[in-house]
């Protein structure tokens, strides 16, 4: 126990109590203690790991209080905790921020450089990539190793700061040497069972990042667009077909036209051919139900490729490839075959080496002069496919890249992945519907291969055949016990070295994994998974997957995708989604927005508890504006705070005998309404519902300060039995009060908890009702009263303090017999002389009489 202060503040309690609790151990997870108890003992979450590239945000502070409120929670009903905490380093953010941070790009035909020293070190944000230096693959890993370790360590300061109850010795990294190996092994049992494979297909491809993006990673953008009316020349001499795009610059991709195969304009069409204007290509004319006849003319041109139906198109209709936009997004070299007139090969070889907007520039301003551009559209705006940390559209190249099976042609996975969602607990219940929603609507296995260098390498080499040209049906795989490898630079079994790149010999998978790919196994990487099987025992299936609503359809969706293959059984029981923070116009805060609030500043100013107070107090799944400039929950959450500490010191003045038990109604009355928000709050805990357990929490808080503290104070003064029963209750909701508080005002709870007991309070037990048998309708009833009689002395212009000669209180009947057992306490909080207490139909101060006017 530590002495009370003369005056309790909340400054330097953070500092104060963050080094205690890592003195202390109070946090660390107890495996003796666990394998005592056994899974059922154990309480265990899959926290989200931040991404280390840049810095923390207020919605980062928002949804990581409300799983550290919940956690709290279980630790002091006795579980023992598991709550560790890894970093996301790897990845496409990481390598963009490195980029600019030092103003480097990676060139992995360069030579390593022991000596480098990079041209800048975070003076100067988003650096052209023409200007910025190239360096080797090892040279660029090692910045952005080098940055990332800083960037947790600032991130590790602000959760200590927060006051974050994670076990800082249970820490991984989605980069070290065990997450290679846990990621390289999981997929090699993929590709051992014939979950994943390899194929050369249509791939979303990021012009600025040169990589492949998956389906998870999506988001459409509003861009300008514009309907540019074609003519298409029917090949039977029979007049022209006109259809409207808004991507002419993917004319010479033009592989055939579609329509709907009930549209009645377009059924005589069917099964003839057309020449693709300008470059005169013959093309057929095609029915799909895709097609849509209310859009533009109601037909349209399928290109290779322009966007997701158009893959459909291709492969459903067994259309050809004639790609002609590369991976830097400019149109390649190499012209279509089927490009064979004089004036299309002419069209082509203008438009070669042109970005994709000059390329539709220089079309359209050909088809002009060809006349057959028959009418462009004004300007308007639609969707587009963007990768969601990508800068312009992405496009659409044929590729080579590894993917996961993932439900979207294999009905009986799909299945079973709704099954596992049904079998999880969803806080809110709501959210379930959004993962049904992305599982239902799945297009595409999942696209796992990144064209990056900061990332886990895919563990495979390809053998090559006697022309020194990849067999991809020979995929060489490393012994499990080797991992983890890196294929650049180790050997398959039976190669040696000197074999490497040339005939007969092996080439490296040169390709990372998506960051997505590591980061779905999370539970394994945190629990040990076949590294720790003692501890996997202990925490797997988690108890609880915390995270935000955005990432359900990437982390969540993966993360149960990985456990179904593995194991067959859901990763978590619970999940908990938190809603977003928006600003004072309810808009998400994003970077892309610059409406991104950083904490730190707040935490500094209006202190941790109170920021844990404005998170706590909304519930999941439910957005929350935040205005910096006027953050009202949090002012409120700084006084609670204060008042904690302050009600406790008071508290803590009376003695309370030892031995001395509590025997005046309206004690025990105080003491059976907390036993009621006692229940209440362990009943919306266990619900994740950590907003409604504040709410009650706090609102009875303000009642004993402000009603029930009141009333007996003089009584607990004047000591003997009567008093020695307030002091006796005083202490004692005091003790229950803060452990109620402690998941969410954790630093004044135990600041002040450190005053009367040994301990910490945030493993001293969660509250139990402690059911003596009183009646709460008394302290409601003589709250009552004493709201009514502060009002009547303050309408007749009297201090709180003046002296009363007589006051009457005129209430029903039942009223009556619950004032009289307060009568006493009500008289010596309102300085009344005489108290009366008569029937009547409503509730009121009907009389007050001043000793001064008597």
């Amino acid at each position: 126990m530590s002495d009370i202060p003369d005056k309790p503040k909340l400054e330097g309690l953070e500092q104060k109590w963050g080094e205690r609790w890592e003195q202390q151990g109070t946090y660390l997870f107890d495996r003796a203690q666990a394998l005592q108890s056994g899974r059922a003992g154990v309480y265990s979450v899959d926290t989200p790991p931040p991404t280390a590239s840049g810095s923390l945000h207020i919605g980062h502070v928002f949804s990581y209080t409300h799983t550290d409120v919940k956690v709290r929670f279980e630790r002091m009903r006795g579980k023992t905790v598991f709550y560790p905490i890894g970093w996301d380093d790897n990845g496409l953010p990481t390598e963009r921020r490195v980029q600019n941070y030092y103003g480097v790009r990676c060139d992995p035909s360069l030579p390593y450089d022991p000596n480098f020293t990079p041209p800048f070190e975070g003076t100067t944000k988003n650096i052209k990539a023409a200007d910025q230096l190239p360096v080797s693959r090892r040279n660029f890993t090692e910045l952005c190793e080098k940055l990332t370790v800083e960037d947790e360590k600032t991130f590790e300061e602000l959760w200590r700061q927060l006051g974050l109850s994670v076990d800082w010795t249970q820490t991984y990294r989605t980069i070290s040497d065990e997450t290679i190996r846990t990621s390289q092994l999981a997929f090699l049992n993929n590709l051992d069972r014939g979950e994943a494979y390899q194929a050369l297909a249509p791939t979303l491809w990021d012009v600025d990042f040169r990589s492949a993006i998956a389906q998870a990673e999506l988001e459409d953008r509003e861009r300008p667009g514009a309907y540019h009316r074609l003519t298409f020349h029917r090949t039977d001499g029979a007049g022209d077909v006109l259809i409207e795009t808004t991507r002419p610059e993917l004319l010479a991709a033009c592989v055939a036209l579609v329509a709907h195969p009930d549209d009645e304009r377009y059924q005589p069409l069917f099964g003839t051919t057309v020449t693709t204007p300008l470059f005169g290509v013959e093309v057929p004319v095609l029915a799909h139900p895709l097609a849509l006849p209310d859009k533009g003319s109601g037909i349209a041109m399928i290109c290779t490729f322009g966007d997701m139906n158009d893959i459909i198109w291709w492969r459903e209709l067994d259309l050809p490839n004639r790609t002609i936009v590369g991976k830097d997004g400019r149109i390649v070299a190499e012209r279509p075959e089927a490009i064979t007139s004089e004036q299309g090969i002419a069209a082509y070889d203008d438009l070669v080496g042109k970005t994709i907007f000059s390329a539709q520039k220089r079309v359209v301003e050909l088809l002009e002069e060809s006349g057959e551009l028959v009418h462009k559209g004004e300007t308007f705006n639609h969707p587009v496919k963007f990768f969601e940390k990508g800068d312009r559209p992405l496009e659409i190249v044929s590729t080579r890249q590894w993917y996961i099976r993932n439900g979207a042609r294999d009905e009986q996975l799909r299945a079973k992945l709704i099954e596992l969602g049904e079998q999880i607990d969803w806080h809110p219940e709501f959210m379930r519907v959004r993962f049904e929603n992305w599982v239902n609507g799945l297009t595409g296995d999942w696209l796992v291969s990144r064209q990056r260098f900061f990332g886990v390498p895919i563990p495979v080499w390809y053998a090559l055949d006697d022309n020194g040209e990849r067999d991809y049906e020979r995929v060489l795989t490393p012994a499990l016990e080797s991992l983890p490898i890196d294929p650049s630079s180790d050997v398959p079994s039976g190669y040696s070295e000197d074999q490497r790149g040339k005939p007969g010999g092996f080439e490296a998978e040169q390709d990372v994994f998506d960051t997505w790919a590591t980061s779905s196994l999370t539970p394994q990487l945190a629990g040990g998974w076949q590294q720790d099987e003692e501890l996997w025992n202990l925490v797997a299936p988690f108890d609880t997957r915390p995270q935000g609503q955005d990432i359900i359809r990437t982390w969540l969706f993966s993360t149960l995708l990985r456990s179904a293959l593995e194991d067959n059984r859901v990763s978590w029981k619970h999940a908990a989604i938190s809603g977003f923070i928006v600003d004072p116009d309810r808009k998400k805060m994003s970077k892309s927005k610059g409406n991104v609030v950083t904490p730190a500043d707040i935490l500094d100013k209006h202190g941790s508890d109170a920021v844990r107070y404005w998170a706590a107090s909304s519930r999941l799944g439910t957005d929350a504006a935040f205005d910096p400039q006027n953050p009202t929950q949090i002012k409120i959450g700084r006084r609670l705070a204060i008042k904690v500490l302050n009600a406790a010191k008071f508290v803590l003045g009376f003695d309370a005998p030892e031995g001395a038990s509590v025997t005046e109604p309206v004690d025990l009355s105080m003491l059976a309404a907390l036993d009621g928000v006692v229940q209440q709050a362990t009943a919306s805990l266990e619900a994740y519902d950590h907003a409604r357990a504040l709410e009650v929490s706090e609102s009875f808080f303000w009642t004993f300060c402000d009603d029930y503290l009141e009333l007996v104070k003089e009584r607990a003064y004047s000591g003997g039995e009567a008093g020695a029963s307030a002091a006796v209750a005083l202490r004692s909701a005091l003790s229950t009060l803060l452990r109620l508080l402690a998941p969410v005002v954790s630093f004044a709870a135990e600041e002040a908890w450190s005053w009367f007991q040994d301990g910490s309070v945030h493993v001293s037990g969660w509250p139990e009702p402690t059911s003596l048998g009183g009646d709460p309708a008394i302290l409601q009833a003589a709250s009552q009263a004493l709201i009514g009689i502060r009002r009547a002395k303050t309408e007749a212009k009297a201090s709180q303090k003046t002296p009363v000669a007589t006051a009457e209180i005129t209430a029903p009947a039942a009223h009556i017999a619950l004032l009289d057992q307060a009568r006493d306490d009500l008289r010596a909080v309102g300085r009344i002389s005489e108290l009366l207490l008569s029937e009547g139909d409503e509730f009121q101060v009907s009389k007050i009489l001043l000793e001064e006017q008597e």
